[in-house]
């Protein structure tokens, strides 16, 4: 067998692959959207550490977020005031024409509490992440009594 028909000897030059999200989480954040009061517990794998907090819509993130936006100050806070709606349009003209529902890119959680191996826990009240960057993901949050020793628990 030649060199040119072997396999194995394929050209040496990189292979672009793309993450590919995972179906089941994609098809949990669309429920998860068609009702902007559901909130359910999850725990994500990202990046090497825990992000955990409760899933919401992205319409309940948005809602959210423009509230946040609102109470911030100091120059240029007046700025943030239109800017959820800036974005809406910038996307609506993006995407031009109404499309099919597609599947969900981006998941949303309220009360998103960070645990990495350096440092301690990071709480944030509203995140947001791309789907395709997590690696892996449970229902529930972690049990925070785990670890701990009688002692701590006293």
């Amino acid at each position: 067998m030649s060199d040119e028909q072997d396999p194995l000897r394929e050209s040496a030059a990189p292979i672009v692959t793309e993450p590919v999200p995972d179906l089941q989480l994609q098809m949990l954040v669309r429920l998860v959207g068609q009702d902007p009061q559901a909130a359910l517990p999850i725990t994500l794998f990202i990046g090497g550490g825990l992000l955990y907090g409760d899933l919401i819509s992205h319409k309940a993130w948005k809602t959210d977020w423009a509230r946040s936006l609102r109470g911030v100050d100091g120059p240029g806070a007046q700025l943030l005031e239109r800017f959820p709606e800036q974005v809406d349009e910038a996307v609506s003209d993006k995407q031009g024409r109404p499309i099919p529902q597609r599947l969900p890119q981006w998941i949303h959680l309220r009360d998103a509490t960070s645990a990495v191996a350096a440092g301690g826990p990071v709480v944030m009240p509203l995140w947001r992440g791309r789907l395709t960057d997590v690696s892996g993901w449970s229902l529930g949050k972690p049990d925070s009594s785990l670890g701990e020793t009688e002692d701590s628990r006293l």
